[in-house]
């Protein structure tokens, strides 16, 4: 919807439609566009971006660049560019097209929606939780730039899901690891991978099954007062959850219950700041 809005911005009832007709196709020839204006070259950008050329339209977009630089068309068609190259799922170009729409406009009205799209070349590019994350960091860091320095643009509050979707995306890339390592008997390697969602990613999605996770962790390795420490923090965040009841049983299957205890480690910090509200 907010690209929609940005394409919308600059169409207008241009009165030179020549370059429409004359150009056959979507092949552009450079020689015959030096002959039109800026606003006709625009409007052919537009054109291809009606018929879903976008590729087409990213490179009339840049011609006005070319042709008439520094010249208010050319910002609208830098823009428009960055819109067209991201439409064709072309995200390194459309980052491109919109670094260098903030680097020479940087106080323009449009540079929340140049911000924006940068942020979204990289979060439209996350993949599935089982491969590298180096694209979702990148995500979290552009979107927040859009959170930070444009908290009154349209583009905020799109920029605040996404910025949550893409946080709760790292959380459930340790989860999988963290299982993997379980299932594998790798306890040790598997509860520091939980103990990262718990610390790091608290306010995600994740944060209670890790922490039964971490039950069944320490439990395998022996460490029943950090099982019974993370129980107790599930319960008091989680306890009408699923993983609350699993934790609870396997407690007891052991003679054990809920419980913090001194020797709890880092979890008893957690207590201490979660439950008791002890910061220090």
């Amino acid at each position: 919807m907010a690209m929609a809005k940005a394409i919308s911005k600059w169409i207008g009832p241009l009165a030179a439609l020549a370059i429409v007709a004359s150009c056959s196709g979507s092949a552009i020839n450079n020689a015959q566009l030096e002959r039109y204006t800026a606003a006709e070259i625009y409007q052919r950008g537009e054109f291809e971006l009606s018929k879903n050329r976008p590729d087409d339209a990213a490179e009339y977009f840049g011609e006005i660049e070319r042709l008439y630089p520094y010249s208010e068309w050319a910002k609208r068609a830098l823009i428009m560019q960055a819109f067209s190259y991201h439409r064709d799922n072309d995200y390194p170009n459309s980052r491109a097209s919109a670094q260098r729409f903030l680097d020479f406009y940087p106080a323009d009205s449009d540079a929340a929606y140049a911000q924006y799209l940068l942020a979204l070349s990289y979060y439209d590019q996350i993949d599935d939780i089982g491969r590298d994350q180096g694209l979702t960091f990148q995500a979290l860091q552009a979107l927040r730039v859009v959170i930070e320095r444009y908290p009154n643009s349209e583009y905020a509050r799109s920029a605040v899901l996404k910025f949550d979707l893409a946080f709760d995306h790292l959380a459930a890339k340790e989860m999988e690891i963290g299982r993997y390592y379980l299932k594998k008997g790798h306890y040790t390697a598997a509860a520091n991978r939980f103990r990262v969602v718990v610390e790091q990613f608290q306010t995600t999605t994740h944060t209670a099954e890790a922490l039964h996770r971490l039950v069944e962790s320490y439990l395998a390795l022996g460490l029943n007062a950090e099982a019974q420490t993370a129980a107790a923090i599930l319960g008091h965040n989680f306890k009408s959850t699923g993983w609350y009841e699993d934790s609870f049983a396997l407690l007891g299957g052991k003679g054990l219950s809920p419980s913090a205890g001194e020797g709890a480690g880092w979890l008893s910090q957690i207590y201490r700041q979660v439950i008791r509200g002890a910061w220090i």
